[in-house]
């Protein structure tokens, strides 16, 4: 269990801040705090150096939530920091855990940084899943593979779909034969697509993947289903409430004013 050291403020009659360094020995004196490690003194706030204490170097973290309107499911799509400095963000919620921002990826719009929520990457977790993320297109006709270079068929009846892109990760199960019930019917991580080729009139209907890393479907007719590039293109964190948590790896005062998100009701 990680060990904390608790601040009390008189001003604001609480429990604001919680600190890395775990000191021996405190004592305010003469309008400065001092501190005891290693046999060694420490006088605090005396230079420009955020969060190193005792020679190691800390990031400045901050939790907190978003938690309008309780007992309506929604999506939080993104953040938006009134801050001098964008911050990395990990987000969960009663139903997803995997949201996360890169501070990188946080854009200075109207003196604020703005950026949209991305969801983890392939393989996700089994929860994902059940959520609007995954994408189901249908039974395929064979597979061919040629190293990692694994070709899709499809019949000319079924309708891959305008929403599928290349960068998206496929995935696939088998089916068993009515009526018997399915014995494992988790989707495994097949491949990263990088064709897509559709013409109909000369009987070619087939998604084209790169397998490295994974093992290719089976020619046994797999139910293929797909999951949209989430770093390109994200579904936000779905969930009744938000909880976020902002990190800062830097050694020179940073100012965070507040947190923003845009949320919208969900409608299953």
């Amino acid at each position: 269990m990680a060990e904390y050291t608790l601040t009390y403020s008189a001003g604001v009659e609480g429990w604001p801040s919680f600190y890395s360094f775990i000191p021996e020995y405190m004592v305010g004196m003469n309008q400065y705090l001092y501190s005891f490690n290693g046999g060694n003194l420490y006088r605090h706030n005396t230079n420009e150096t955020r969060n190193n204490f005792y020679g190691t170097q800390y990031n400045s973290k901050m939790i907190s939530v978003f938690n309008d309107v309780p007992l309506e499911n929604k999506i939080f799509k993104t953040l938006n920091l009134e801050s001098d400095d964008p911050w990395e963000a990990d987000l969960i919620s009663d139903i997803q855990t995997t949201g996360y921002i890169e501070a990188a990826w946080f854009s200075k719009k109207e003196a604020s940084w703005f950026a949209f929520v991305r969801n983890e990457g392939a393989p996700v977790s089994t929860p994902q899943f059940e959520l609007r993320s995954l994408n189901g297109i249908g039974r395929c006709t064979t597979v061919s593979t040629v190293g990692v270079v694994s070709t899709i068929s499809f019949a000319l009846a079924t309708n891959i779909g305008s929403i599928i892109s290349v960068g998206d990760t496929v995935y696939s199960f088998v089916p068993p034969a009515p009526p018997a019930p399915p014995a494992n019917n988790t989707p495994i991580v097949r491949g990263i697509v990088t064709e897509i080729n559709v013409d109909l009139k000369n009987n070619i209907n087939t998604l084209v993947i790169d397998t490295t890393g994974n093992v290719a479907p089976a020619n046994n007719s797999p139910y293929i289903m797909f999951i949209k590039n989430q770093v390109a293109e994200s579904h936000g964190v779905l969930g009744h409430y938000c909880q976020f948590e902002l990190t800062l790896d830097k050694t020179s005062k940073s100012e965070l004013f507040a947190v923003e998100s845009e949320i919208m009701k969900s409608f299953p």
